[in-house]
């Protein structure tokens, strides 16, 4: 919904509204069967994973979002510094995902265990949090490095200029 309201003000390319548009779908997967029960196990088959990886796949695509962050920080010229440029889309991907996985452990703790539990799709695994924090830490380093890769000479010219 922020994306159609602010489309006027802001247009991202269309590889971004891409890559948005991968979590979304997965998400929606997930949130149909929850992300424990996707019919994912193919993969598991075939890696001899013991627990359904759907939802680190899912947590991939959160860093997507980086590559539509890097494109406003570049077009508003809201940074002036390859460095900030590189390194901001990565640690707001990583303090989103940070704040999410407290959140979702306050929530499984305090509202509901069982619920949490099942919601969230832990399956067991102690370090479920961090892995998906992790996961979605190398989507947002392949977002950016795929944004960096694309814009190189739009980015060099902008930069020069500021």
């Amino acid at each position: 919904a922020l994306l159609v309201i602010i489309y006027r003000k802001q247009r991202f390319s269309d590889l971004a509204y891409v890559l948005m548009a991968c979590l979304v779908f997965l998400h929606t997967i997930g949130g149909h069967f929850t992300f424990e029960r996707v019919p994912f196990d193919f993969v598991s088959d075939l890696f001899g994973f013991e627990r359904n990886h759907y939802d680190r796949i899912a947590h991939f695509t959160v860093g997507f979002y980086a590559f539509p962050c890097a494109e406003l920080l570049l077009s508003r010229r809201l940074v002036n510094s390859k460095t900030i440029l590189a390194l901001f889309p990565i640690f707001f991907i990583v303090t989103v995902a940070a704040g999410y996985e407290l959140f979702e452990w306050w929530y499984a703790v305090h509202a509901d265990p069982a619920a949490g539990i099942a919601v969230f799709g832990s399956q067991g695994d102690i370090w479920d949090a961090q892995k998906d924090m992790l996961a979605d830490s190398l989507g947002a380093l392949a977002a950016t490095g795929l944004f960096f890769a694309m814009r190189w000479r739009e980015i060099k010219q902008a930069l020069l200029r500021a």
